[in-house]
């Protein structure tokens, strides 16, 4: 309290008075979200599994709307979505993890979106997926497809990795899909060809249009850093949380 007296020229006991009303008094989104095309949608846990859900502009990396105590589940996302709507969110593209509740509640509230799944979830899941060392020859070479995933700039770079999903596919993938081989191992397998399949449409719309980004980071960027300032408050009461994570999205939107 006395360093940030001294660094803003305010009595600590005004300062105190600052904070005790901004916990009382969180701000409230009221803002035309209509100007604002493209968008990153992400969240962040807590505990629980019930943490902040945040959409970003992607132009400014600005966090344009967040809420705190919101979970990934289907209810709770159609609840933030909708809250959108109602400021005349008019979204052109939106970069997602691959949250199909949050895909599908999109694409209800705004049929004409174009979805781009970010690339670095895709490559950080498939990667988990197929282990650091793999022993299979199938997770060995879908595990070489994982790491391009990122690095793709150009259409022939799209094309040459296309072809050898397809390759791959071919050779491995048919089998897995159809295999009753149990076990942790296959069954990751089977989840990291799953995920890359079902991804495969939505993973290059950025090739078309620079102003996609083609994955999350912007957002979770500046999740780390809000975590970063809020574990500094270790004498903040569970009970002014709400206020304090609005108050937050509100006054530092980068």
């Amino acid at each position: 309290m006395r360093q940030l007296s001294a660094q803003n020229g305010y009595s600590a006991s005004t300062i105190r008075h600052m904070i005790e009303h901004w916990l009382l008094h969180p701000p409230y989104n009221t803002r035309d979200l209509s100007a604002h095309r493209y968008l990153i949608f992400d969240g962040t846990s807590f505990e629980q599994r019930r943490g902040i859900f945040a959409v970003m502009d992607a132009e400014s990396f600005s966090v344009l709307y967040g809420a705190y105590n919101v979970s990934e589940r289907s209810s709770d996302l159609h609840r933030f979505c909708s809250s959108l709507a109602q400021c005349e969110l008019s979204p052109k593209s939106a970069t997602v993890d691959g949250n199909q509740h949050l895909i599908k509640i999109l694409r209800m509230l705004w049929p004409e979106i174009i979805i781009q799944r970010c690339l670095v979830h895709i490559q950080r899941q498939g990667l988990m997926w197929c282990r650091r060392n793999p022993k299979r020859t199938d997770a060995k070479h879908l595990r070489k497809l994982f790491l391009q995933v990122i690095s793709i700039q150009t259409e022939a770079d799209r094309d040459f990795f296309l072809a050898q999903v397809n390759e791959w596919e071919q050779q491995y993938g048919h089998r897995i899909a159809s295999s009753p081989e149990t076990g942790w191992i296959f069954s990751d397998l089977k989840r990291a060809r799953s995920m890359l399949i079902t991804a495969l449409p939505d993973m290059f719309h950025y090739l078309y249009d620079p102003d996609i980004p083609k994955s999350t980071n912007g957002l979770e960027g500046y999740f780390a850093r809000l975590k970063q300032k809020y574990w500094q408050h270790r004498g903040l009461a569970k009970r002014h949380r709400h206020s304090y994570f609005t108050g937050y999205l509100h006054l530092c939107p980068r």
